[in-house]
C-alpha cells in the first residue's frame, strides 16, 4: 500500500495543505488502485449477484413490479394491478427500474432483482470515489471494503426493496455536496439537489434527513461569502423541493378517476400518503395524520427503536462492526483539525460523514419501530469514517509521536467490537480466531515498528490489521448467500438472527420465498377457475386487502381490485362502489379472508353474495380465504 501523499496528510505534524484551494482535477491514480477497485467491485457484484434466480421478493413489491411492466398507468401511478386501481402506499419511483427490468427481459425473480444489484455495486464504486477525492486512495480502498462486507448490505442488495436505491442517490448527493464546496461552483450544489429529490421519491421523508448536515458542512466550508452561500443553499433546497414533490403533485392534479386511488390514505391524496401514512404516523401513537389510515403490524413494527437499538442483538451484526471506530475517528478528526481553516475539506468529510451517521441514530431511535434494513442507509457513513479514521490514524502513526498508537489501538478496538457483536451467537467463532491473531500480528507490529521498521514489515502489519477487522463481518455477510440466514423476503438480514431465523430452525418445511411467474398449484388453480369463468368482466377478481392477491399477481398480470390496499384500512372501494361495479358487470368474484379487517364492502359481499366451494377451484381446504361469486348480483 502506498504512503498518503504528504499534501493529504490527516494528521497535525505533517505539512498543511492550502484550504483555501479549489480544484477539480483528480490526481492520477497509483499503479495499485485500478485492480483493488476492480477486486473489491468484482466481490461485491459476486455477492449481491450470487443465485439471482432466487432473490428475496418483497411479496408486496413484487405484485406491484409485474403490474406496473405491463401497464403504463401502472408503471406512472405505481399501480398495484395492471389497471391500477389502487397504488402502492409508497412512491414508485423505487420500482421504475425492476419494472423495466422485467419489462425488457419477461417476469423472472432476477430480472427484478438485476437493479438492486447494480444499485449496490454503483454504491460501492461511488463511495469509493467521493472518499478518494476527500480522503486519498487508502481511504478509499477501506471504505469500500468495509461497505462491500458490511451484512446488512450484502443481504439487501440481495432483495427488491426501495433502501437500495436510496443509499446509492443520497451518496451521489453527498459527492455532489462534496464536490460543490470543493471547488466553489454552482452546478454541483444545484445537482446534490436533484439527487435528494430523486431519492425522496424512493423512500420519501427519510431522503431529508441529510439536508440539515448537508446544509450545515456546506455553510462551514464554501469559500464564497455567507450571504452567497445562503443565497445558494436557498437555491439547491428549492430544487430539491421541486423534485422531491413532483410526483406527488402531477398525482394530485390528475382528476381522480384518471388515476388510481392512493394507499394509505383515508382521502385519496398523494401528500397525505408521504406526509402522514410514510411520515407522522412513524413517530406518533395516532396512526391516521394528515388523512392517512393506521398501519399494521408489518408496516409499524414496535421492534428495533430507543437508543440501543443499533447495537441490540439483532442489528448490531448487521451494521455496527465498524460503529466504534467511526465515531472515534468522527471525534479524533474534529479534535485534531480544530486548529485549521473553516474550510478545512478533511473536516468537513469527518462531519458531512459523521453528521450523517449521527442524525439517522437519532431519528431512527425515537421513531416507533424500525425494520432492520432501515439501517443500510448508515452503511455508506460508517464505511467512509472508518476508511477516512484510519487513513488519518496512519498518517499520525507516520508522523510519529505519541500519536503513533492510535492506528494500532484502533485496529485491536474493532476486533474486540467484534468479539461483543459476534459473541451471543459465535456464529464465526473460528473466522473470529483468525481475526484476533490478525489484530495481534497487526498491532505488534505496528507498535512495536515505527520509524525504525521496514517499510514491508509496516505494510504487512497494517495489512494483517485490516483484514483482522473485515474477516468476521465478512463471515456474517456471506451467510445471507444461504436462505436459512437471510432473513424474510420482506426484511432480509444476515447470520442466525430475527424471528424468521428461528422459526426456520423449528420449521425447516416454511413456505417458499415469493417469486415471479412461478405460482403454487394451488394458485394456478384458482387463477384456471377464474379465468374459465371470467365473461368479459374487467376484473379478474377482487381481493381483501394486498395480502390474497400478491401471490396471483406475481403469477399473472391481471386486473384485480385490491379492496383496502396494503392494509386492507383504505377506505376503497366504498360499499356502493362495489355494488356498482358488480351491477354494471365489470367485477364477479371476490376473496375475503379473516386476517384482514372487515370493512362495509367484505360485510356488503358476505351479506350479497354466494360463497363457492372449496373443491370447485381446486382447493381441498379453504384455509384462511373465502371466495364469494357476485354473478347473482348482476
Amino acid at each position: 500500500m502506498a504512503a498518503i501523499p504528504t499534501a493529504r496528510s490527516t494528521g497535525s505534524h505533517g505539512p498543511r495543505r492550502e484550504s483555501h484551494r479549489r480544484t477539480d482535477r483528480p490526481e492520477a491514480p497509483a499503479r495499485w488502485e485500478p485492480p483493488a477497485l476492480a477486486a473489491v467491485l468484482g466481490v461485491a457484484t459476486l455477492l449481491y449477484a450470487w443465485d439471482l434466480g432466487h432473490a428475496a421478493i418483497h411479496p408486496y413489491y413484487g405484485a406491484a413490479i409485474r403490474s406496473m411492466a405491463t401497464s403504463w398507468r401502472a408503471f406512472f401511478f405505481g399501480g398495484l394491478d395492471t389497471s391500477g386501481s389502487i397504488t402502492l402506499d409508497k412512491l414508485p419511483g423505487a420500482f421504475w427500474p425492476d419494472a423495466v427490468s422485467v419489462w425488457l427481459f419477461g417476469p423472472h425473480t432476477w430480472a427484478a432483482a438485476l437493479p438492486h444489484v447494480i444499485e449496490g455495486v454503483l454504491t460501492v464504486w461511488l463511495l469509493h470515489r467521493i472518499v478518494r477525492a476527500w480522503a486519498g486512495p487508502f481511504a478509499a480502498l477501506i471504505a469500500a471494503l468495509t461497505l462491500t462486507f458490511t451484512p446488512v448490505t450484502v443481504a439487501l442488495n440481495r432483495a427488491t426493496i426501495p433502501d437500495t436505491a436510496l443509499t446509492l442517490l443520497l451518496v451521489a448527493a453527498a459527492g455532489a455536496l462534496q464536490k460543490a464546496a470543493r471547488t466553489g461552483r454552482l452546478l454541483p450544489l444545484i445537482m446534490c439537489g436533484v439527487w435528494v429529490g430523486l431519492a425522496f421519491q424512493t423512500k420519501m421523508l427519510q431522503a431529508w434527513l441529510v439536508l440539515p448536515v448537508f446544509a450545515v458542512v456546506y455553510q462551514l466550508t464554501a469559500g464564497n461569502s455567507p450571504l452567497r452561500t445562503a443565497r445558494r443553499l436557498l437555491l439547491s433546497g428549492a430544487v430539491t423541493l421541486a423534485v422531491s414533490c413532483s410526483w406527488a403533485l402531477i398525482a394530485w392534479v390528475t382528476p381522480a378517476d384518471n388515476r388510481p386511488y392512493v394507499d394509505g390514505t383515508s382521502n385519496n391524496n398523494p401528500f397525505s400518503l408521504v406526509f402522514g401514512y410514510n411520515g407522522i404516523s412513524r413517530f406518533s401513537d395516532d396512526g391516521t395524520a394528515f388523512g392517512a389510515v393506521s398501519g399494521t403490524a408489518a408496516s409499524r413494527t414496535s421492534g428495533n427503536t430507543g437508543w440501543g437499538m443499533l447495537v441490540n442483538h439483532t442489528v448490531g451484526p448487521q451494521i455496527a462492526w465498524f460503529l466504534p471506530l467511526a465515531v472515534l475517528a468522527a471525534v479524533t478528526a474534529l479534535i485534531w483539525r480544530a486548529g485549521e481553516p473553516r474550510s478545512d475539506p478533511l473536516r468537513a468529510g469527518f462531519l458531512l460523514w459523521g453528521g450523517w451517521l449521527a442524525i439517522h441514530a437519532a431519528v431512527f431511535s425515537v421513531s416507533n419501530g424500525n425494520h432492520v434494513y432501515y439501517t443500510a442507509v448508515l452503511a455508506p457513513a460508517i464505511a467512509a469514517l472508518a476508511g477516512g479514521g484510519l487513513a488519518l490514524f496512519r498518517s499520525a502513526y507516520e508522523s510519529g509521536g505519541r500519536r503513533r498508537l492510535w492506528l494500532p489501538s484502533a485496529i485491536v478496538l474493532t476486533v474486540a467490537w467484534a468479539l461483543v457483536l459476534d459473541g451471543p451467537t459465535w456464529f464465526v467463532s473460528r473466522l473470529l480466531a483468525f481475526a484476533v491473531i490478525f489484530a495481534v500480528c497487526g498491532a505488534f507490529g505496528l507498535w512495536h515498528g515505527g520509524s525504525r521498521a521496514s517499510p514491508r514489515l509496516v505494510r504487512g502489519s497494517l495489512a494483517a490489521g485490516i483484514a483482522a477487522t473485515l474477516l468476521v463481518p465478512a463471515g456474517w455477510a456471506v451467510s445471507s448467500l444461504d436462505p436459512r440466514y437471510a432473513g424474510a423476503s420482506t426484511s432480509p438480514t444476515a447470520g442466525p438472527v430475527g424471528e424468521v431465523h428461528h422459526r426456520a430452525l423449528h420449521h425447516p418445511s416454511a413456505p417458499r420465498r415469493a417469486e415471479l411467474d412461478r405460482p403454487s398449484t394451488r394458485d394456478t388453480a384458482l387463477l384456471d377457475y377464474l379465468i374459465a369463468h371470467r365473461r368479459g368482466e374487467k376484473y379478474l377478481l377482487a381481493t381483501q386487502a394486498a395480502y390474497p392477491a400478491e401471490r396471483l399477481l406475481r403469477a399473472q398480470a391481471q386486473p384485480m381490485l385490491v379492496m383496502g390496499g396494503f392494509t386492507g384500512k383504505t377506505p376503497f372501494p366504498s360499499a356502493p362502489q362495489l355494488g356498482n361495479l358488480i351491477a354494471t358487470h365489470r367485477l364477479r368474484y371476490v376473496l375475503l379472508t379473516h386476517l384482514r379487517p372487515t370493512t362495509p364492502a367484505t360485510t356488503w359481499v358476505k351479506s350479497h353474495c354466494e360463497r363457492v366451494r372449496s373443491g370447485a377451484y381446486g382447493w381441498r381446504t379453504r384455509g384462511n380465504f373465502g371466495l364469494y361469486d357476485c354473478r347473482a348480483q348482476g
